[in-house]
């Protein structure tokens, strides 16, 4: 039963990257974690690949329809690359399984994980259910912002196998004033970047079951190519309230398995 959700799981986060161009990878850990037994730290190199490949198909979609913008892409991800290979080169691979405790609460670096990526699905969530307007400010230090944005992201992606379309969507529509459709292919592109990159870096440091993995790639694939075809008639804001509701269910959920249960 754990599977045949884990699978329609697996759709999901596809059409969600492919109709609103972010959100459904920061589902991509617990599903692997909670309902495929996947660790934690297994999980983000797992999801890094789902979500780079997946990404990958959602922005050759949208560069068929002019649909990506290359110079934001380069700005935004040479400093969100630097920082994924560092984090998983040079951070992932020196961190303790178990780091300190608390009383008698064992804090390991996996509970870490599901607590941080918890709370960023809180953040992601609360983003796509308020759903806030463009400013009016001019946008200064262009330069500065991209660089900062690109290393937040980065770290998001690196840290906790996210592709973090949720950070890179506002900060294109709100702050560089582009058109929504446009933001969404050119998000999913720099997220393809660094999560291939990333899991490129984890290949032979980690014990891949490649069968699993497989399965789930094909069937959030499919749904990347949905959700792109949904885009072209669907109303995007109503369905990214709505798929917000359920990420913040299921980081309450998280919170709730990892302290209490």
């Amino acid at each position: 039963m754990a599977g045949i959700i884990g699978y329609c799981s697996a759709l999901l986060i596809g059409i969600s990257l492919g109709l609103i161009g972010g959100g459904g990878s920061i589902l991509t850990v617990p599903v692997l974690v909670y309902l495929f037994g996947v660790s934690p730290v297994l999980a983000t190199s797992y999801s890094l690949c789902i979500v780079g490949i997946t990404s990958l198909v959602g922005a050759y979609q949208n560069l068929r329809r002019g649909l990506v913008d290359f110079n934001t892409v380069s700005s935004f991800g040479i400093p969100s690359v630097i920082t994924v290979l560092a984090v998983r080169k040079l951070v992932i691979p020196h961190i303790p399984s178990h780091l300190f405790f608390i009383g008698n609460f064992d804090i390991s670096f996996s509970f870490l994980i599901m607590i941080l990526l918890a709370l960023l699905m809180i953040v992601a969530s609360i983003a796509m259910i308020t759903n806030q307007k463009p400013q009016k400010e001019a946008f200064k230090h262009r330069e500065i912002q991209f660089v900062f944005y690109g290393i937040g992201l980065g770290l998001v992606t690196g840290l906790l196998g996210a592709g973090g379309g949720f950070l890179i969507i506002p900060f294109l529509v709100l702050f560089v004033k582009m058109p929504m459709k446009k933001a969404v292919g050119t998000s999913l592109f720099i997220i393809a970047i660094n999560a291939l990159l990333g899991f490129v870096v984890d290949i032979g440091h980690h014990d891949i079951n490649w069968h699993l993995l497989s399965i789930i790639l094909i069937i959030a694939i499919a749904g990347v190519i949905i959700g792109v075809r949904l885009s072209k008639k669907a109303k995007g804001e109503r369905l990214r309230k709505i798929f917000g509701w359920f990420v913040l269910l299921i980081a309450l959920f998280i919170l709730v398995k990892e302290i209490f249960i």
